[in-house]
């Protein structure tokens, strides 16, 4: 067996529309079509690919100790990701990874769910 790829991250939220709102409007990426499953949920699109399922709950899903610290996106667009950002008022730091050319957007989702952004650190001269 070879592993090819992350197909996906599945959250559990009770904020649905807000959840879709924020990777709609603030990431740019698309909700689209999901199987007709029990629960109600929606996916996120990247492309052709539904990255991210939503799987709403009723209560919050709290825990003690989160089981996934994060999750990462490789993208490119720095400037239009960091003005959106700035315009929607998204907390994020700006983090580059000791060694490599890379810089990471470090933000939250409206769940509280820790994503990272990686972008090339020659993005950071916001020649797009």
């Amino acid at each position: 067996m070879e592993i090819l790829c992350l197909d996906h991250v599945n959250i559990k939220t009770n904020r649905l529309t807000e959840m879709v709102a924020f990777y709609e409007d603030v990431l740019g990426m698309k909700s689209g079509k999901r199987p007709n499953f029990p629960s109600h949920g929606a996916w996120i699109y990247v492309g052709n690919n539904p990255i991210i399922h939503l799987v709403e709950t009723a209560h919050e899903c709290a825990s003690v100790e989160p089981k996934i610290e994060h999750f990462a996106l490789q993208a490119s667009g720095l400037k239009n990701l960091l003005d959106t950002l700035v315009e929607r008022k998204v907390k994020y730091t700006l983090d580059p990874v000791p060694g490599l050319s890379v810089i990471q957007v470090n933000l939250t989702d409206v769940d509280g769910n820790h994503i990272h952004i990686d972008f090339n650190s020659t993005e950071t001269e916001f020649s797009d």
